[in-house]
């Protein structure tokens, strides 16, 4: 949160190393006074002494002997510089003020400063015996020194309406500084929970591009890769042969290109738009198995769907995902091995999608891989509302099966 301006302007309590907390709640001395609060004790200081004085000046023309002038003086003297320690010990100041004020009514200035200090320094618990021991000494001192030009009943009404005067302008006091200590911890709050948002939507991003990534460009790289393992380890193979993995490899480079060009473009556009190119779905199923089949692979495709444009682009884009990536790893990982792509479902059925490879005919050349596409695709079904399966079949092949809701 950013610090104030004019940090002289508040109390110290407020722009303490103890942050939040309120002043006084554990009982240790607060920082340094600030402007405010010179200010704040040089008036509780004067208004003290300017009580004494009074009381003192009434009593001398009541009668009272020079003994008894003398010690009021003396003892509000004290009481009044004992205010100045009233930030570190608010309570004892208090209690020794109250006691004071019992015998010497010159001190009830000070006692009540000290009170107000209490209300806004302590909880309702000491604020309240403080408050009472307050009334009951300046009852005391009504009763055992009254004040000639005024009754009994007028000075205890007095003694307890300035008791209560104390007490709520001091709990109003720290009521405001608790509202403003719980604003700044919202504030606060809000803050970190603005980077927190922020540090989610950097990650939710990054793994974003990185799902993108893997689905769009590990098909086209799967096939540079198995192609060009094929020239590496056959030399010797005919002109025509070479000739067509060649083509494959430089087809499949420049598709790699466009969709890595499409990728940066969803990921740059506004939200809402997905770039100038189509986006994949059941209806391009057909597309995916004839790309893969001129490039060699024997995989055939069972759609029971009659009107593929129908299913929603969201849930036709998943299921494209799931049979490109099921292909892709039929490819990397049983090279020469049939494989069969099923599609049935209907609204309200769900749409359930199904690849499935025999085992390899021979000996697999192990192809590098991010081995992250079955946990995205595991993902993109659950955030679909689906559920996704695979693993290996009884003749030693693999399979994947996803289903995904499809409501009409």
């Amino acid at each position: 949160m950013t610090r104030t301006e004019y940090p002289w302007l508040l109390p110290s309590e407020m722009i303490g190393p103890r942050g939040p907390e309120l002043p006084g709640d554990r009982g240790r001395a607060g920082p340094r006074r600030t402007v405010r609060d010179w200010i704040t004790d040089t008036l509780m200081f004067l208004f003290a002494v300017l009580v004494a004085l009074v009381t003192v000046e009434a009593g001398q023309q009541a009668g009272n002997t020079d003994a008894v002038v003398i010690f009021d003086f003396v003892a509000s003297l004290l009481a009044c510089c004992a205010l100045w320690a009233r930030r570190r010990w608010p309570v004892g100041i208090a209690v020794a003020l109250a006691l004071l004020n019992a015998v010497a009514p010159a001190a009830g200035g000070a006692g009540l400063a000290a009170l107000f200090g209490v209300a806004v320094h302590r909880s309702y618990r000491p604020v309240a015996v403080v408050a009472g021991l307050m009334t009951v000494c300046g009852v005391v001192a009504a009763v055992f020194r009254p004040d000639p030009s005024e009754s009994l009943i007028t000075a205890l009404i007095a003694t307890v309406i300035l008791v209560l005067l104390a007490t709520g302008w001091g709990l109003l006091v720290r009521a405001r500084r608790q509202l403003v200590v719980a604003l700044r911890e919202r504030a606060l709050r809000a803050e970190a929970e603005a980077g927190l948002r922020a540090e989610q939507a950097q990650r939710l991003a990054r793994e974003a591009i990185a799902r993108e990534m893997h689905d769009v460009l590990a098909h086209r790289l799967t096939l540079l890769s198995v192609h060009a393992g094929a020239l590496e380890f056959r030399p010797d193979a005919p002109a025509p042969e070479v000739a067509r993995a060649a083509g494959v490899i430089r087809d499949s480079a420049h598709e790699a290109l466009q969709d890595l060009r499409m990728i940066i473009g969803v990921l740059r556009a506004p939200d809402g738009d997905e770039g100038d190119r189509p986006q994949p779905t059941l209806a391009t199923l057909d597309a995916l198995v004839d790309e893969v089949r001129l490039a060699g692979m024997d995989v055939t495709l069972d759609s029971r769907i009659g009107d593929p444009a129908a299913v929603t682009a969201a849930t036709g884009r998943t299921a494209y995902r799931v049979a490109q990536e099921g292909l892709t790893n039929a490819r990397k990982h049983a090279p020469g091995a049939r494989a069969a792509v099923e599609v049935s479902g209907g609204p309200g059925d769900g749409l359930t999608i199904e690849v499935r490879n025999a085992a390899p005919p021979g000996e697999v050349t192990e192809v590098p891989g991010s081995g992250q596409g079955l946990i995205g695709l595991t993902e993109r079904a659950a955030l679909a509302g689906g559920r996704f399966e695979h693993g290996p079949t009884g003749d030693g092949g693999f399979a994947v099966r996803a289903w995904l809701p499809w409501t009409p």
